[in-house]
């Protein structure tokens, strides 16, 4: 007895290659939204296409059929749900120098399952632990997996090895490299006096240019960002355009985790 819905069955090496880079795309794309909201909302559409896709097999014609036009109209949806992570590939790809092969791969760190930071956090967060005590406004941007070098040019180039004295000095009250941000990547200051995007959100009088500068790019790439309140001397930590709430003594290991 031949039973039909077990033709899918037969594979070819081309179906095999097919699940296999559907698999790749599926836990690259896990991967780039894991630690954001958008991550529960891409692991319930996964669960709705599998489903799908195993009621084709069985030939359940009625509940495939419902299935697939739900999933054939949802691609707006989509794109609206996903806006700011589809704002994210785009500008990663779009600032991407495809000339450079050494710019490109680093565009594409976020294909490695194991990165291991280089950044020194605990001389960053020392040092705005001591500017926080002097009231000394400051705004770091730590790269990640997106390259930030569209963002160099706003400001002032640098190669300077991260150390406590030169990030206070930097952003000395009287020091002309104070205003703007100062970039990190891999443990080098790349710049300061960048000047990031705005963020549009609606934010309590309280917070300032340099909260909305920081939810601004956090919003577009996957930087990290630390804000010491000029106000206040209080330490903010962004990250996917929100604040991400630490407890004393536990940043260093959070911003640690998360740059791995």
């Amino acid at each position: 007895m031949h039973f039909l819905f077990l033709d899918f069955l037969n594979f070819s090496f081309l179906d095999v290659l097919d699940i296999v880079l559907v698999a790749l795309l599926l836990y690259y794309v896990y991967k780039l939204l894991r630690g954001t909201v958008a991550i529960n909302i891409f692991i319930g559409i996964a669960l709705v296409v599998l489903i799908w896709k195993i009621t084709q097999a069985l030939q359940m014609e009625l509940l495939s059929g419902i299935l697939g036009t739900l999933i054939s109209g949802g691609a707006i949806a989509l794109l609206i749900v996903f806006q700011q992570e589809i704002r994210k590939f785009l500008l990663m790809i779009g600032s991407t120098n495809f000339t450079s092969k050494r710019n490109f791969l680093k565009q594409l760190k976020f294909l490695n399952t194991e990165i291991h930071t280089t950044t020194n956090v605990e001389a960053i967060i020392e040092t705005c632990i001591s500017m926080g005590k002097t009231k000394t406004g400051a705004l770091i941007v730590i790269e990640r997996t997106q390259s930030l070098e569209f963002l160099k040019s706003s400001g002032d180039k640098m190669h300077i090895e991260i150390n406590g004295p030169i990030i206070e000095s930097i952003f000395y009250k009287n020091s002309p490299l104070h205003d703007g941000a100062m970039l990190i990547s891999d443990n080098i200051i790349k710049a300061t006096r960048v000047v990031l995007p705005l963020s549009k959100k609606n934010l309590p009088s309280r917070f300032g240019l340099r909260h909305r500068a920081a939810i601004g790019i956090t919003e577009k790439t996957d930087c990290l960002c630390l804000i010491v309140s000029e106000e206040t001397g209080k330490i903010a930590y962004i990250r996917d355009g929100d604040f991400v709430l630490f407890e004393e003594g536990e940043l260093v290991e959070k911003i640690r985790n998360d740059l791995n």
